[in-house]
């Protein structure tokens, strides 16, 4: 049997296309990989060989260049070879006087990978490279009064404390103090973002373990509703065969008596678990003296999904079958929660609820031509819905599924056996 209500169908939503990542992201992402570290001193190290080609120095000051570039295809394995990219640069520097470019953009990464990575305290970093770059200003200090410079007059036993002479020192310095605080900063920042990810994932965590909670509760209020209508009608059809049968035997009237007085007992019981479900629960709803829904109101639902601005059609295959009521409910409430999701995050998208009866099997599918979930992969209608649908199916065996369907939009897939 087959039945297709189908209204007016608005336009169809068309899908966003998925977002371009930033440059940053792309940059960070690159950054990340581990043949950057390798890429980068490869050209680095090609920069210091072409440079030292077009202005040779002494082989002590070559080799400080290459082990200073060379030893940064190291640093994402091992950050604390920065030490030894540092030391390279100075030991050039302290040897030629002169500062190569590659010097000077290694000794900069060295000092950034020593802060970002934390090898150690930033304030010891900082002050080890001070005392570093003192030295070397020292050594050439020591040059210039032994061997003289251009610009500079003969050095005197008292003028190599003029602060003039100590530039280099500050300069080195300021550019240590950058590189490292730079790095530092970084690892801080990722800290924070990692600290932050972390806490935002136990919030969502409780949020759902809170709501399924809820959702139990509630299913356990909706299942006493219904047991208790039970009981009671097993109650008084039993109480009232005494007296409406006048011709019982004895036995028979003390079992009838005996069912009476367990059905009351069993509606006791079921008094107190719901009350133990309500237990400081001051938002439970009143209890409903409505009878509970079932998959013949399913035409009104639709109706009022209509009445608010929705497009919905329903199909039904296969043999319908009269379920339990349980399964009744279950399977109405998950199509009243996928079309209010679906008026919440796609506003005028026409929705198709199908329900396909087989043997000893109900499968309930609503899907939406709308935007859908986004490419990261949230669904975008994470919350209370999604865990009540999944609880739900869940307590009567069988299983949800929710995500993009084969022809975009949202689809809600519940598999509900009997």
């Amino acid at each position: 049997m087959t039945r297709t209500i189908t209204p007016d169908r608005p336009a169809a939503t068309p899908e966003a296309p998925p977002p371009d990542l930033g440059v940053r992201r792309r940059l960070r992402h690159w950054a990340a990989a581990p043949s950057y570290a390798w890429l980068t001193a490869g050209a680095l190290t090609l920069f210091a060989v072409v440079e030292l080609a077009l202005v040779p120095g002494s082989a002590v000051t070559a080799f400080g260049v290459v082990v200073c570039t060379a030893s940064l295809a190291l640093r994402a394995a091992w950050p604390a070879v920065g030490f030894l990219t540092v030391g390279a640069a100075l030991l050039s520097f302290a040897t030629d006087g002169n500062m190569a470019y590659a010097t000077v953009a290694g000794a900069l990464i060295g000092c950034y990978t020593l802060g970002r990575h934390r090898v150690q305290h930033p304030a010891i970093l900082v002050l080890a490279g001070s005392l570093a770059a003192l030295t070397v200003n020292l050594v050439h200090i020591d040059r210039w009064a032994r061997d003289g410079s251009p610009g500079l007059p003969a050095l005197q036993g008292t003028d190599r404390f003029s602060l003039g002479l100590y530039a280099e020192t500050l300069v080195l310095t300021v550019m240590v103090l950058g590189a490292v605080s730079t790095g530092d900063a970084v690892r801080a920042r990722e800290e924070t973002r990692r600290t932050r990810a972390a806490a935002q994932s136990r919030l969502l965590e409780m949020e759902r373990r809170q709501a399924a909670e809820a959702e139990r509760a509630a299913i356990a209020r909706e299942l006493h509703d219904m047991i208790a209508h039970s009981v009671s009608v097993i109650a008084v059809r039993a109480e009232s065969a005494t007296y409406t049968t006048p011709d019982l035997s004895p036995p028979a009237r003390d079992a009838f008596q005996e069912i009476a007085g367990t059905a009351r007992s069993s509606m006791a019981e079921l008094r107190r678990l719901l009350g133990v479900l309500r237990a400081g629960d001051d938002t439970s709803p009143a209890p409903l003296t409505a009878p509970q829904p079932s998959l013949a109101g399913l035409d009104d639902l639709l109706g009022q999904h209509r009445a608010v601005g929705g497009a919905a059609e329903l199909r039904i295959s296969g043999e319908r079958v009269p379920l339990p009521a349980s399964w009744e409910l279950s399977a109405y409430r998950i199509v009243q929660e996928a079309l209010t999701n679906a008026r919440r995050h796609a506003p005028g998208a026409h929705s198709v609820v199908e329900l396909h009866y087989r043997t000893r099997l109900l499968t309930v599918r609503v899907s939406d031509d709308g935007p859908g979930p986004e490419p990261s992969g949230d669904t975008g209608r994470a919350g209370h819905g999604l865990v009540g649908m999944a609880e739900r199916a869940s307590l009567l065996g069988g299983a949800l599924a929710t995500g993009r369907g084969p022809a975009g939009g949202f689809l809600v897939e519940a598999e509900l056996p009997w």
